[in-house]
């Protein structure tokens, strides 16, 4: 798993955009249902909720590409991570997988914090 580190833009952009346009590499399409049981649909909902918590750019193990992370729920209920990056606007999932317990204690601080706002 890597190590990612907050941007104040990240979740700007998250919280901006009212829409979100998807690049599926094919390899990626089938690749998170088969080895972690998240689909396509289920990745898409996360973005499209509105509820994710962006945590933020990949530092660790360095990449050629930027590589981002949020975490959410699903519109299955399920608790995902989602790293991807963005090319030419587009979101280009990368990986997902059931959000980790770690990830799930972050989420809930993130979202008390927000809503004291």
């Amino acid at each position: 798993m890597g190590q990612f580190k907050f941007v104040v833009w990240l979740a700007y952009w998250y919280l901006q955009n009212e829409t979100f346009d998807f690049e599926w590499d094919s390899a990626n399409v089938t690749k998170s249902s088969t080895k972690h049981g998240v689909s396509v649909d289920e990745v898409e909902s996360l973005f499209a909720l509105k509820m994710a918590v962006p945590i933020g750019r990949q530092v660790s193990p360095e990449v050629d590409e930027e590589r981002l992370c949020v975490v959410g729920p699903a519109i299955s209920g399920k608790f995902i991570s989602v790293v991807f990056t963005l090319r030419d606007g587009r979101v280009r999932p990368i990986s997902s997988r059931i959000a980790s317990r770690k990830e799930r204690r972050l989420y809930e601080e993130v979202r008390k914090a927000l809503e004291g706002l």
